[in-house]
């Protein structure tokens, strides 16, 4: 996929590392993070490499701050992992609605099959809804999907083009969990 000159939007940018990469290339970016810090690290990034990114602090759970179709590209890496069930809903109608017919979505998830840390946590930190566990240390909850699942709930509003599974490890206090993760391709209907 040529980048230059698309209209990307990264869902959760945190400090900026994609959506500098991705203007960098080219793209027009704007980057969405809950984190005020987070916004303005991104934007000190951005400045120092002389780039033109539009970093906002914004919740991906609720009504974006766009109109419809501008988006070419939307990514999430791992951001929608913590939204609960009535805000993935609108998480997933509103990424619909700002993105271009036709237009492609990445998503990379957490992935059930063959993840024993996402295993066990869902035995001993049972979360409010079902696939979700509440990590106490970082007041966090995340969402775990099976493959059936992931289709079941993306399908609903785009095309799967393809899924992937990758292994990676993840870093909490001081040491690494190996954790398995969907690698979603997906286009607009």
């Amino acid at each position: 996929m040529k980048i230059e000159g698309l209209n990307v939007l990264d869902l959760g940018s945190g400090v900026g590392k994609n959506s500098i990469y991705l203007a960098e290339l080219g793209a027009n970016v704007t980057g969405l993070d809950i984190s005020p810090t987070a916004i303005r690290t991104a934007k000190e990034r951005a400045k120092e490499n002389n780039l033109n990114i539009d970093f906002r602090e914004s919740n991906i759970g609720s009504k974006l701050p766009f109109t419809d179709e501008s988006f070419n590209l939307i990514l999430d890496i791992m951001t929608s992992n913590s939204l609960s069930g009535p805000e993935r809903e609108i998480y997933l109608k509103e990424v619909k609605r700002v993105l271009k017919t036709s237009g492609n979505f990445f998503v990379r998830t957490l992935k059930l099959e063959g993840d024993k840390n996402a295993k066990n946590l869902l035995k001993t930190s049972t979360g409010k809804e079902t696939g979700t566990y509440f990590i106490k240390d970082l007041g966090l909850t995340e969402k775990v999907f099976s493959r059936d699942e992931l289709e079941k709930t993306y399908s609903k509003y785009f095309k799967i083009l393809k899924i992937e599974d990758h292994t990676g490890y993840a870093k909490f206090g001081n040491q690494n969990y190996k954790r398995n993760y969907w690698i979603t391709y997906l286009e607009n209907k």
